[in-house]
């Protein structure tokens, strides 16, 4: 794809926003057909803004697919709040996700406020209308009820019923991102699809795991700091230095597993991973320390991939 011979060739940044859980790393997923975004039923999974590069003729689509918005507890929880309400500020137009099996709640009327103000085109996601369940009436008087005005006379806004998982209304998605978007000169090489930085990249695919095998024991008690990836001598094989982070030693056991087995699934099904992301046979090293209060430490967080001074 050459996009300097296409005169009407786009590119712009794209926000996905949205609460917990309500599948924003699913539909980013299956727009790139690659596995960028943590993908997990445990709400919180997406930590830092991963950006996924969408390449074909018409253009480029930088996605931001952001931590789900939800009330703040700790640092941590404030930095992913913050994570979410800058990327609206940066992109050209937003996904507005919400999952319509779930009740509208207190959360969903928060990050409504936000995305009303915003004076770019945004789009209302109506998300899981694959499932039975799903309360699409209840979504569409909401918004009306936030913005103040019938559906039908709203300017720079779209109705997307859909589904990430199963790929419904994706193509007209993506055909509406297009019409939004301006025409600009590509901001990415056109074989890159993620600029997530690899520790980073390692971090998420082993919390991933961490979080399926746990369920819903302690996953957000549960950080992941990839401290050294480095090549072993006389190998072909690369070292992946592991610090897994609990607050309690209740945890640590349940993270380890009876003679080591939890952590030894873990490692299995990362190891597969990793290997196919970094192109080498991976030696992966774990080790589990008790911090209480991890996610107010700012080292720790800096470590993670957040900015203590943003806050």
């Amino acid at each position: 794809m050459d996009n300097h011979l296409n005169k009407n060739f786009k590119c712009g940044m794209v926000s996905i926003i949205g609460r917990p859980n309500v599948g924003k790393s699913t539909l980013l997923n299956r727009i790139l057909e690659e596995k960028v975004a943590i993908v997990s039923r445990i709400p919180q999974t997406t930590r830092n803004q991963v950006r996924g590069v969408y390449n074909e003729d018409r253009g480029q689509i930088i996605f931001i697919d952001t931590p789900g918005m939800h009330e703040g507890k700790d640092r941590l929880d404030n930095f992913m709040n913050k994570a979410s309400s800058s990327t609206l500020k940066q992109v050209d137009c937003v996904i507005y996700l919400v999952d319509t099996t779930r009740q509208v709640g207190e959360e969903e009327g928060v990050i409504a406020e936000k995305v009303k103000k915003l004076k770019k085109p945004v789009i209302l996601g109506l998300n899981k209308i694959d499932q039975k369940k799903a309360n699409i009436d209840e979504y569409i008087k909401f918004w009306e009820e936030v913005k103040g005005e019938p559906i039908n006379t709203m300017k720079n806004f779209t109705l997307m019923p859909m589904s990430g998982k199963k790929g419904i209304n994706v193509e007209a998605l993506m055909d509406v991102l297009f019409e939004y978007l301006p025409e600009g000169p590509a901001l990415y090489p056109t074989d890159i699809i993620c600029d997530v930085p690899i520790k980073m990249a390692v971090a998420d695919i082993i919390r991933e795991k961490l979080f399926r095998n746990m369920k819903n024991e302690i996953p957000h008690a549960i950080g992941v700091i990839v401290e050294e990836i480095k090549p072993l001598k006389k190998k072909k094989t690369t070292e992946v230095k592991v610090l897994i982070l609990v607050e309690r030693n209740s945890q640590k056991e349940i993270v380890i597993g009876k003679d080591g087995q939890v952590l030894k699934k873990i490692g299995i099904s990362a190891r597969m991973e990793l290997e196919e992301l970094l192109e080498t046979k991976i030696f992966l090293n774990f080790y589990v320390k008790v911090h209480k209060s991890w996610r107010d430490d700012n080292y720790l967080l800096q470590e993670i991939g957040y900015d203590p001074s943003s806050l």
